[in-house]
């Protein structure tokens, strides 16, 4: 196998697995994931509960697969929230440039300035904690990554010859911007989007662990961890559990979007 695609396949991988976790669970899984048993409190992993049970009583491995879902969610809308704001805002930044380059830029800077999870703290802080308020904080931090990363991109194409033949031609800005270059650029934001997940999951996780993220009895893999704290050396197996699964998955995207990038960058 070509060294350059290692980090590809196993990016592809790690994701198709916990992917197929998470579909499985939207039809099926071993236990109900709020159902309390106080009589199987903290068993451990055991032909009938593969990952042990929790503090309740409740089935770990049913609640890691509905927490996929939570990851999976989180991780899309918020990335997509950022990569479409991020990507209208770059575009207009690196094409006009000028007075509107130097504004639109400033204010990214500023975003940038301070740690996007205490962007995101403040935000659901102020509005609220809950699944859409956690999803727009993180979606809302991302969006400086991918307008800084699509601006230098539309610089580095907007005075080449086949943009300044479109404008010979009386094609529109519009037109031009997003027809003609913004799919030359489109790889290294691919690239972004797959660090973008990674880097949402894990966001979900820290505000979720910090009881300002999913809140019970929704399940979710940050909250698993901030719950299983307390109890790390009676029922060690409930921390380590959702601590693998967040690692995986943010290795998976990671991995993929190296692959992605090292196979770009080698073309």
């Amino acid at each position: 196998m070509n060294k350059r695609r290692i980090n590809l396949w196993i990016g592809i991988v790690l994701i198709s697995i916990l992917m197929l976790m998470m579909i499985v669970s939207l039809l099926y899984t071993p236990f109900p994931v709020t159902e309390i048993n106080r009589l199987e409190r903290f068993e451990p992993p055991s032909m009938r509960h593969l990952l042990g049970t929790d503090n309740f009583g409740r089935d770990v491995l049913s609640r890691i697969m509905k927490g996929s879902q939570t990851a999976f969610f989180v991780g899309l809308v918020a990335v997509s929230i950022g990569s479409v704001f991020g990507v209208l805002i770059g575009s207009i930044s690196g094409y006009f440039g000028g007075i509107v380059d130097e504004i639109i830029m400033r204010i990214v800077d500023a975003m940038m300035a301070f740690p996007s999870i205490l962007l995101a703290l403040m935000f659901v802080s102020v509005f609220g904690v809950g699944l859409r308020n956690t999803i727009i904080a993180i979606g809302i931090m991302s969006i400086p990554s991918f307008a800084r990363i699509t601006r230098s991109g539309f610089v580095q194409h907007k005075e080449l010859d086949y943009v300044k033949n479109a404008k010979i031609k009386g094609i529109s800005n519009l037109r031009i911007m997003f027809r003609h270059i913004l799919p030359n650029v489109l790889s290294p934001i691919v690239v972004a989007a797959s660090m973008g997940f990674a880097n949402a999951v894990l966001a979900e996780a820290a505000l979720s662990y910090l009881g300002l993220g999913i809140q019970p009895p929704n399940p979710s893999w940050g909250r698993m961890l901030s719950e299983s704290q307390v109890f790390i050396t009676v029922s060690p197996w409930y921390a380590i559990a959702p601590g693998i699964f967040i690692t995986l998955l943010v290795l998976g995207f990671n991995f993929l979007g190296d692959g992605i990038r090292d196979i770009r960058e080698n073309r």
